[in-house]
């Protein structure tokens, strides 16, 4: 990569993986179906004029069930689940569970669209579920308080990401980038806005959470897609999912320094063996990439 694209995968890593800190930090405040409401109706209030000044409104229009069914998978339910699974895990340990999700696109595809998983692609999947058990071991407590659900979300979540990744390749093909990316973010804000406002918090939340939601939706969110767009466009798909292996990177960084979050041997460890199957399970180690 060119030094002006590697500088835009360093900088989506650390926008994605200041999410899961954002999240953290302003779910308790808001609550989580509103703050997520917040994160896709602030993108969308950014991506729509461009779309509109780019004229492809009407591209929306004609895909827009398709565009829909990826909006609910892409962005608001696992962006529910995360949130929800913020309040009992790391923001660290939510973004190196979230390294699955090219496990989980492999998966789905092979299942749904008849991908080929070969001996490495499947010695990926094995790698990537047993860093899940290494972080699981000591965490997946299901009584009252304890965070297995929590680990349980994070799961679900990256399944609807895998979903999505293939429901795209299946019905959307085509697209341009910006409509995908405006679509999922408005079709989110329109479902998420009556449960939002039934559920807004009686005690509004300080200048903090504001901001943290703030930061969410224009830069995590709006600023980030157009980031990542850029770079497939410049560099591919096969390099621009390479981000996979740094958004867990900044997101425990961020954690530890400014919520004070520990790093411990069991994170660095499962952490490690996830993203080594999901860069065999994606084919950036050892292999040529997969689609």
């Amino acid at each position: 990569m060119k030094p002006r694209d590697l500088l835009d995968l360093t900088l989506l890593a650390a926008l994605w993986g200041g999410s899961f800190l954002f999240m953290r930090y302003a779910v308790p405040d808001f609550g989580v179906v509103p703050l997520i409401w917040l994160r896709v109706a602030l993108a969308s209030i950014c991506l729509l004029p461009l779309l509109l000044m780019k004229g492809q409104l009407g591209a929306l229009r004609e895909r827009a069930g398709a565009v829909a069914v990826m909006g609910l998978f892409n962005s608001g339910l696992p962006f529910l689940l995360i949130a929800w699974a913020t309040l009992s895990i790391t923001a660290g340990l939510a973004s190196i569970m979230n390294a699955m999700t090219p496990v989980c696109t492999a998966v789905i595809g092979a299942i749904w669209l008849g991908d080929r998983l070969d001996g490495r692609r499947s010695l990926g999947l094995l790698l990537g579920l047993a860093g899940v058990a290494l972080l699981a071991a000591d965490k997946a407590d299901f009584r009252p308080g304890g965070s297995g659900w929590a680990i349980v979300a994070m799961l679900l979540a990256t399944a609807c990401y895998g979903f999505a990744a293939n429901h795209t390749r299946r019905y959307l093909q085509g697209v341009p980038a910006l409509v995908n990316a405006t679509g999922t973010q408005l079709v989110s804000a329109l479902v998420l806005l009556p449960p939002a406002l039934w559920s807004w918090p009686e005690r509004m939340p300080g200048l903090g959470p504001w901001l943290a939601a703030l930061v969410l939706g224009v830069a995590c969110s709006a600023l980030a897609y157009l980031l990542f767009f850029r770079l497939i466009a410049r560099v591919g798909a096969s390099r621009a999912v390479t981000v996979t292996f740094l958004v867990p990177v900044f997101g425990t960084l961020w954690g530890a320094l400014f919520l004070g979050e520990p790093v411990t041997a069991s994170m660095l460890a499962g952490g490690a063996v996830v993203l080594l199957g999901t860069g065999l399970a994606t084919g950036v180690i050892g292999g040529q990439r997969s689609p």
